[in-house]
């Protein structure tokens, strides 16, 4: 069970790596820019901010995907 409204995750080559959820939009917005600075370089790497209660994209990168 998560204890956090919103979902990051980090996907490489199409397999998931990371996931982490998070209740405050502030923090975990924080933590999307560290995720792009830190994993942005990966091979095929693709990172979304979900909001699950609304299901809602906030914010992915690269951003054309």
């Amino acid at each position: 069970m998560n204890s956090g409204r919103y979902r990051l995750t980090l996907v490489t080559d199409g397999r998931p790596m990371l996931q982490g959820w998070w209740a405050s939009e502030t923090v975990v917005r924080g933590k999307f820019s560290a995720w792009v600075g830190r994993h942005g370089d990966r091979p095929g790497a693709q990172i979304t901010l979900i909001d699950e209660e609304t299901d809602s994209s906030l914010a992915q990168w690269p951003e054309d995907q």
